[in-house]
């Protein structure tokens, strides 16, 4: 059964407003972009928030296990191919970061079918940040000024840079682990 607490309704707001981004982006609805870059932003926002306060208040749960992380993938995921069909960004990167947030999530799932468990990084963290940077100010400057266009490419560079290291990492976890020595969790 679903406990509904504060964390998890976050969560779940975060999906629900997936649709309406959609919607404010391609809806061509007046004020179509500061509607996205407001829903966006309030949607970001609680990305960092839920995770917090489950564990602030001990209640973290299966539910928020599983959809938080699903949430984070969907809000993006809607927002780069919403932009790619605005123009407002290239396919490839688009791909780039998409194909990233697959692979790491499934290997993900893989590593904790073996009991192995490879959290996220400051580069993940970083990578996150400079994601959510580069598509809030996609949505919110059309054309994108020269900064915004930098800051995609910085956003693109670590989404490179830290799927990188969520490999290797997850190698040496599991290279540990089949060895008998105590596998990095955190």
């Amino acid at each position: 059964m679903l406990r509904l607490n504060l964390p998890n309704t976050l969560t779940l707001l975060r999906i629900l407003a997936v649709p309406v981004l959609v919607v404010a982006l391609l809806g061509e609805i007046d004020d179509g972009d500061v509607i996205a870059a407001v829903v966006f932003a309030l949607a970001a926002a609680t990305d960092g928030l839920d995770g917090y306060i489950a564990r602030r208040r001990n209640q973290i749960t299966n539910f928020g296990k599983l959809m938080d992380p699903l949430a984070d993938k969907l809000l993006v995921v809607a927002a780069l191919i919403s932009l790619v069909e605005l123009d407002r960004l290239a396919a490839w990167i688009a791909m780039v970061i998409i194909a990233r947030e697959i692979a790491v999530t499934g290997l993900r799932t893989l590593a904790a079918e073996q009991g192995v468990v490879v959290a996220a990084s400051w580069l993940g963290k970083v990578k996150t940040t400079l994601q959510i940077a580069a598509i809030f100010a996609l949505i919110a400057y059309d054309p994108s000024p020269v900064w915004v266009d930098l800051l995609v490419y910085a956003a693109v560079a670590m989404t490179l840079i830290s799927g990188a290291d969520y490999f290797l990492a997850l190698r040496k976890t599991l290279a540990d682990s089949a060895a008998g020595r105590t596998p990095r969790t955190e």
